[in-house]
């Protein structure tokens, strides 16, 4: 539960601050799918 909340934060922070105006936040995005997809399966699979 807890990686899913931190994964939707930094989902939104990463839309918010805009991908293309800052790279940065595209990895950041990243991480908040790697996070969302670690919630829910378990563990990550890359």
């Amino acid at each position: 539960m807890l990686w899913l909340i931190i994964g939707i934060v930094l989902l939104i922070i990463a839309i918010a601050g805009g991908t293309i105006i800052h790279p940065i936040l595209f990895a950041i995005a990243i991480l908040a799918l790697l996070a969302f997809f670690a919630g829910r399966g378990g563990r990550t699979t890359l």
